[in-house]
């Protein structure tokens, strides 16, 4: 049986640029730090779907099937203007579209000169099991804390 949980999804934005924005992931529950990674997600592009990183707010996120996948995962609703802004395993920039990968590091791995996120799969399944059972949650993007 499902429920609303009290967890709290954090995105804290240090750096936003053309192609991509890094950050730091937090899931809270009761002022308790579960889970603590680095993010990467597209630039800033006009909050435009599928090319740029989400708008800074406080969204629903809900736990749901993602056919493209093939697995459950968190997904962000009520963006203006987007949708399928979900959480997934992704290790360059140019592989999301609009969407949030959790990684171990930052490091340049492709041939851009820009931090790629490493081991994101086994973050990815860190968060999710952080989030445990509950299908329910919020989620909160700060841009830019320097």
């Amino acid at each position: 049986m499902s429920r609303k949980n009290n967890k709290t999804v954090y995105i804290l934005r240090d750096t936003t640029g053309h192609k991509q924005s890094l950050g730091t992931l937090l899931v809270v529950d009761h002022g308790r730090v579960l889970f603590n990674s680095h993010l990467m997600e597209r630039g800033w592009l006009d909050n435009k779907q599928n090319i740029s990183c989400v708008i800074a707010g406080t969204y629903d996120l809900v736990k749901e099937y993602s056919p493209k996948f093939k697995c459950e995962l968190w997904e962000a609703k009520g963006i203006p203007g987007r949708s399928e802004c979900k959480f997934h395993s992704a290790n360059y920039w140019d592989q999301l579209n609009g969407c949030f990968s959790p990684g171990e590091a930052r490091i340049n791995i492709g041939h851009d000169q820009l931090p790629d996120m490493i081991y994101s799969g086994d973050m990815l399944e860190i968060f999710m099991n952080a989030m445990g059972n509950d299908t329910r949650a919020r989620l909160v993007i700060i841009d830019d804390l320097n």
